[in-house]
This record gives structure tokens, C-alpha cells and sequence, in this order.
């Protein structure tokens, strides 16, 4: 794995390295947002480990310039203090793909990274997938809804591909959460963000809403109404 890792804390950086460099990763470590953005626009990467709070440009700020660039499948892990699900919803609107509060266990870290860059792995087979107007690119990892390109981080296509291949069932919650994070989720409710964004990037402009959710069980993405 090559990692590029944006963290200003001198002491949370030196543990992160050392414990990756000692499992055979290759880190990059960058103190401040301008520097990060830069490095991470030029040069590609694994994954990327963002701190929120950095000098010069903050991590959601960084984050953001980093998709609108077009950098969409290099996933995306935000470091933060804050473990508010709105701050993690707002960390998951600008593209970040997963969310670590801090004291962290560098176990985890690793176990969410390796998640990460599984799920960038898509399948090779070119397919599209489609629901309603919505249509899912497998070979251009491209998505659109009447015409409109819709924006998508890692994590939120991996959720559109299970939902689509399965637009004739509900997935239930607990599938949902083996595809993102396998047999160790973690706790709180991450995928309620997630889903969260996945909503606002597929519905949020169209009249016709295709995320359905089904109250205690799952979500199904589909063009007709579904009862809930």
C-alpha cells in the first residue's frame, strides 16, 4: 500500500508511520493542507489519511478541491476530534470515504484502510446498471441521472453498485454494513451517514426519489414507490 498521510500533530504522525512502515507501507507525511492537496493531486496513491484540522487549508477544504479535481477513487480516511454525526456527515459530504475520532487504535486504522482499498477494487467486467434514469457506468466507475453527472466518493459507489445490483429486493442494513466494513463494523451508526450522502448525490435534484428506505430493515433503490 502507498499512503499518503496529511497530519500535523508530530506525535500522531510518528506512531501512524512507524506502524506502517513496519507492515511493509510506503508513507508519505505532509504537515499542512496546501502541501497535502498538492502531493495528492500529483502523485497517486492507495489511500489517503486526512487530519480535520490542519494550517492553511482544512481537511474538508482539502477534500473537497480533491473530488472537484476529479481525484474520486483514491479513498479518503478523515482523523478528527469531533464525533458529532452531523460533523461526520458533513466529512462524508465532502468526499470523505471513512471517519476515525481521535484516540484511535492504529489496529483499526489499519483494518479500515485495508477495507478501503478493497472496496476501490471494482469488478473489471464492463456492465451498466441502471434504475429508472439513474445509470451506473461499471468500466468509466461513471454515474448519471437524466443526463446529470452525479458526484461519488469509494464508499457511496460501492453502496450504489450493491443497491442496484439488488434494485429487486430491499438490502437489508446489516448487508449493507458486511460490504463496507465485512464481519467487523464498527460502532455508531456510520452507515446512516453514508446512506446520507448516497441520497443527497442520487435524489437531492430530482423530483423522483429512487433511495427508499425500509424502516428497520434496509434500503432499496427503485423507481416506483415502495412501501416502507
Amino acid at each position: 500500500m502507498n499512503l499518503l498521510l496529511i497530519e500535523d500533530h508530530a506525535d500522531i504522525a510518528a506512531n501512524i508511520t512507524e506502524f506502517f512502515e513496519g507492515r511493509g507501507v510506503a508513507v508519505e507525511h505532509v504537515v499542512d493542507g496546501a502541501a497535502g492537496l498538492q502531493k495528492a493531486l500529483a502523485d497517486p496513491y492507495d489511500a489517503i489519511v486526512l487530519d480535520l484540522l490542519l494550517p492553511g487549508l482544512d481537511g474538508l477544504s482539502l477534500c473537497r478541491q480533491l473530488r472537484h479535481a476529479g481525484r474520486t477513487q483514491v479513498p479518503v480516511l478523515m482523523l478528527t476530534a469531533k464525533d458529532l454525526l452531523a460533523d461526520k456527515i458533513e466529512g462524508f459530504e465532502a468526499g470523505a470515504d471513512d471517519y476515525l475520532v481521535k484516540p484511535f487504535s492504529l489496529a483499526e486504522l489499519d483494518a479500515r484502510l485495508k477495507a478501503l482499498v478493497r472496496r476501490a477494487r471494482l469488478p473489471e467486467t464492463p456492465r451498466i446498471l441502471s434504475v429508472g434514469e439513474l445509470r451506473f457506468d461499471l468500466d468509466t466507475l461513471e454515474a448519471e441521472r437524466g443526463g446529470e453527472r452525479l458526484k461519488l466518493n469509494p464508499t457511496t459507489r460501492r453502496l450504489l453498485i450493491v443497491l442496484l445490483q439488488n434494485s429487486h429486493r430491499v438490502v437489508t442494513r446489516q448487508e449493507l454494513e458486511r460490504e463496507l466494513w465485512g464481519d467487523s463494523p464498527p460502532q455508531g451508526d456510520f452507515l446512516r451517514a453514508h446512506m446520507h450522502a448516497l441520497r443527497t448525490a442520487i435524489d437531492k435534484n430530482f423530483p423522483v426519489k429512487l433511495l427508499h428506505t425500509i424502516h428497520g430493515t434496509g434500503y432499496r433503490l427503485s423507481a416506483e414507490p415502495v412501501r416502507s
